[in-house]
């Protein structure tokens, strides 16, 4: 399976860059990311979540490296979903912004099967990979990942980067909103 997703954040090339390549930081926004460990200077070792409550892990090599514009990565033979990928770090046309165009290739266990019932239990890849854009240009832009008191736990399923529930005003809150 092929995957490509592109977002705009407002920081420059350089810091997205450095953020991604201490690949430590993937998982504060990588909803299925549970860690990653540099094992060396282009070796990390990785450990996910699983649809039925699994957990896979690889190891990684980074195979393609431009400080600053790209980095590019694949598993280790031996994975178990074997995978590829590749970021660039493009500067926007506003000179201040930078797009993030990723590029994830990798064979979803059981095929055809394995992605229908991955989808029927709200894992579809595409989207995914949309959302852990979103929460990258969140961590990045806010410091956080933003989530609306609405829905203050993520997907359901997955309780995914929760907040807290949203709460009342306090009777000192009320005051001030109305002498304001």
């Amino acid at each position: 399976m092929d995957l490509t997703a592109t977002t705009t954040i407002r920081k420059p090339a350089s810091e997205l860059y450095a953020f991604w390549r201490r690949l430590e930081n993937l998982p504060t926004f990588m909803s299925h990311l549970d860690e990653v460990r540099s094992t060396g200077e282009r070796t990390s070792h990785w450990t996910a979540s699983a649809p039925f409550g699994r957990t896979v892990e690889w190891d990684a090599e980074i195979t393609d490296e431009v400080p600053g514009e790209r980095i590019g990565w694949r598993s280790s033979a031996d994975a178990d979903v074997p995978n590829a990928g590749k970021v660039w770090f493009v500067p926007a046309p506003d000179g201040e912004s930078t797009e993030v165009h990723v590029l994830l290739v990798y064979d979803i266990p059981g095929g055809a099967l394995g992605k229908a019932v991955a989808t029927y239990f709200g894992e579809e890849p595409h989207q995914q990979i949309d959302d852990d854009l979103r929460r990258l240009k969140q961590v990045l832009e806010t410091g956080e990942v933003v989530r609306s008191d609405g829905a203050p736990w993520g997907k359901q399923a997955r309780k995914e980067f929760p907040q807290r529930p949203a709460q009342p005003l306090s009777a000192e809150e009320l005051e001030k909103g109305a002498l304001a």
